[in-house]
């Protein structure tokens, strides 16, 4: 046993070196899962794990050099835990971030009450916020849409069963038959300006559909689109939140004070105090 538990320690250790090597930011973390995966058993019971054959460490050993490659790792593991959730994901699919989990509790916490609860997911990519929804309040009415044919594909595996009205189309015209009748819109769209290129890492900026990344010269194109939706989608009183940059502090909420649609605006810090996501109340 103690020599099944050097070879672990071994392996997680040399892993651990080439991952930080790499640039990786969590090193340990990462090398530890990946071991984990690699082994079929949960990161919490690797301590007690076999010590792996050939074969098994042959699988480690490519994984680490994929993710020393700076591939994501849900890539790697063809899953990415959000809120309650475990969802599929792979190439062709925004991976969802821990950021975006308290968007999606914003947006949950505003259906929580009441009856006839209706809720659109804008830019869903791989149903995360949807799903999320629809798991923590089921007398919810859930919509989403998506315009990639590839995230799409993965939002119809992580929606299965759930109730969600998932669609293939272009957020800018969805959903017309709901116009004035849903009590939350949330969204969490592509935001990153065309001149960040350098500036994004190299899992999203490498690895992530360019389409759920890029938003025009100030990374603001989309979120314009989410508020013209959100205006047209809600009925009075009804609230509007929406995913951007932490640069955006300031320019994103300025996108909902232009025009009369839209009172209470106000911007939300993530859990590190960095601005996150705006929201809004319909007048």
């Amino acid at each position: 046993m103690r020599s099944g538990r050097a070879v672990l320690r071994t392996l997680r250790a040399d892993a651990t070196r080439r991952l930080a090597d790499a640039g990786v930011a969590s090193p340990q973390l990462d090398a530890e899962l990946l071991l984990a995966f690699s082994l079929g058993v949960p990161r919490g019971r690797l301590a007690m794990a076999a010590e792996p054959n050939a074969e098994q460490q042959q699988a480690f050993d490519q994984l680490v050099e994929r993710r020393a490659r700076r591939e994501p790792l849900q890539h790697l593991t063809g899953r990415a835990p959000f809120r309650r959730l475990d969802l599929r994901v792979g190439p062709g699919v925004f991976v969802p971030r821990p950021e975006t989990e308290l968007l999606t509790g914003w947006a949950i916490e505003h259906t929580s009450t009441g009856s006839d609860l209706v809720v659109v997911d804008l830019c869903t990519g791989s149903g995360a916020i949807a799903a999320a929804v629809a798991s923590e309040v089921p007398a919810a009415r859930v919509y989403a849409v998506e315009l990639s044919p590839e995230a799409y594909a993965y939002a119809f595996d992580n929606l299965a069963g759930t109730g969600v009205d998932l669609r293939l189309g272009d957020a800018a015209t969805a959903f017309a038959e709901l116009d004035g009748a849903v009590e939350v819109v949330v969204a969490n769209p592509p935001y990153i300006p065309l001149g960040a290129y350098d500036e994004v890492p190299a899992e999203a900026r490498l690895f992530d559909p360019p389409v759920a990344l890029w938003s025009g010269d100030d990374g603001l194109d989309t979120i314009r689109v989410v508020a013209r939706v959100a205006a047209r989608l809600l009925r009075p009183g009804g609230v509007v939140g929406c995913e951007h940059a932490d640069a955006q502090g300031d320019s994103a909420p300025a996108v909902f004070r232009d025009g009369d649609s839209w009172s209470d605006i106000t911007d939300h810090r993530d859990l590190a105090g960095r601005p996150r996501f705006v929201t809004a109340r319909r007048r």
